[in-house]
C-alpha cells in the first residue's frame, strides 16, 4: 500500500496473528490512521480559499511539523552509533525525494485537481513502486500486477476526464504535479530500503522528515518575501491542524497499527483513505460526486487489491 508523501517507509513484514483486542485495537489504529492521513487534501483545500500559494502553504506546514519531527529523531537516534557521512548524505537525498519534492508538487497540484482525483493519483503508488524496480533493477513483474495497474489507471483516466470537462484544461497540469509527487515518493520509496534495516523506520522517518522541513523552509525564504508569511488567520489554524493531525499523528497510528496487527492488515485498512477524501470532499468542499467518479474509485480500489494481491508470494 502506498501512504502518501507524509508517510513512513514501507512497513516491516507482517507480524504473528495477534489475539483479538489487539486485532481490534489496530484496526482502529489503522482505520483513524488513513482517514487522517487522507484529510490533508481536505485541509490544503481549504487553505487555498484564503489566497495563499502552495509555497506559503507548505512551509507553514512543515514549520509546525519540525518540533514533532525533530523530537522523533532525537528519541529513535537515542543511545544509537552516530550517522556516518554517507547515512547523511542518504537521509538529505531521502529527505529531499520522500518529502520535501513529493509533498510540494502534491501541494501545488491539489491548486488545480480535486481533493478526490489526488487522493486516487496517490494511491497509484505501489504500481509506481514495482515499475520503478523493473526499470532500475530489472525486477519482474507478473501478469496479475499489470492486470491490477491497467484497471487502477483506467479508474484514474475515468475520474481525470471528468474533471476536465467540468474544470478545463488546467486540471491536466494538476493531474501531472500530483502525478510526479507520487513518482518522486516511489522513488524515496525504491531507494529507502537499506537505510531502513541500518538505521530503523522510526529514525529515519524524524530525521528525513526533519531535513524536508528544513528544505521547505529555506525554499520560502528563497522564493518569497518575508511580508508573504503575513497570511489569514485560517491559514494558520488549518496548518497547524494539517502538520500534527494530518502528518505526526497518523504516522504514528500507522505504526502502532503494524506493530498490532501487521502490515498487510495494516494496508487493506488503508484502502478507507480514498472513500474518506471523497466524502470528506463532498462535505467539506462541496465537490460533486459523479457516477463517474464512483465508478473510477471502485476501478482504482479494485485495480489495487488485485495488484497487491498478485504482489505476494506463491504459496505465502
Amino acid at each position: 500500500m502506498s501512504l502518501d508523501p507524509s508517510s513512513p517507509p514501507p512497513p516491516a513484514p507482517p507480524s504473528p496473528p495477534q489475539r483479538r483486542p489487539a486485532l481490534s485495537l489496530g484496526l482502529v489504529l489503522a482505520f483513524f490512521g488513513a482517514i487522517a492521513f487522507s484529510a490533508k487534501a481536505i485541509i490544503v483545500k481549504l487553505a487555498y480559499r484564503h489566497g495563499v500559494d502552495a509555497v506559503t502553504l507548505i512551509m507553514y506546514r512543515m514549520l509546525f511539523a519540525l518540533p514533532i519531527f525533530a523530537a522523533m529523531a532525537w528519541w529513535s537516534s537515542r543511545g544509537r552509533a552516530p550517522l556516518t557521512r554517507r547515512d547523511w548524505a542518504g537521509v538529505a537525498w531521502l529527505g529531499f525525494t520522500g518529502y520535501y519534492l513529493a509533498s510540494f508538487l502534491d501541494f501545488a497540484g491539489l491548486a488545480y485537481i480535486s481533493a478526490s482525483l489526488e487522493r486516487l493519483i496517490l494511491y497509484l503508488n505501489p504500481t509506481l513502486v514495482v515499475l520503478l524496480g523493473w526499470v532500475l533493477y530489472g525486477r519482474r513483474v507478473r501478469w496479475g500486477q499489470l492486470l491490477g495497474m491497467a484497471i487502477s489507471y483506467c479508474g484514474v483516466l475515468l475520474v481525470f476526464g471528468t474533471e476536465v470537462r467540468l474544470q478545463g484544461a488546467h486540471v491536466a497540469w494538476g493531474v501531472l504535479l500530483v502525478f510526479l509527487s507520487a513518482v518522486s515518493y516511489a522513488v524515496y520509496l525504491v531507494y529507502s530500503g537499506e537505510m531502513v534495516r541500518r538505521l530503523g523506520a522510526l529514525r529515519l522517518v524524524g530525521l528525513a522528515t526533519t531535513v524536508a522541513c528544513l528544505f521547505c523552509l529555506l525554499q520560502f525564504a528563497v522564493l518569497r518575501p518575508l511580508s508573504a508569511a503575513w497570511v489569514a488567520p485560517e491559514v494558520i489554524w488549518l496548518s497547524l491542524l494539517n502538520a500534527t493531525l494530518c502528518t505526526a499523528v497518523p504516522v504514528l497510528l500507522v505504526m502502532l497499527a503494524i506493530e498490532r496487527i501487521g502490515a498487510d492488515l495494516t494496508a487493506q485498512t488503508g484502502m478507507i483513505g480514498p472513500l474518506s477524501t471523497i466524502l470528506l470532499g463532498v462535505w467539506l468542499l462541496g465537490e460533486p460526486f459523479t457516477p463517474a467518479v464512483a465508478v473510477g474509485t471502485v476501478l482504482v480500489m479494485a485495480g489495487i487489491f488485485v495488484f497487491t494481491r498478485m504482489a505476494r508470494p506463491r504459496g505465502g
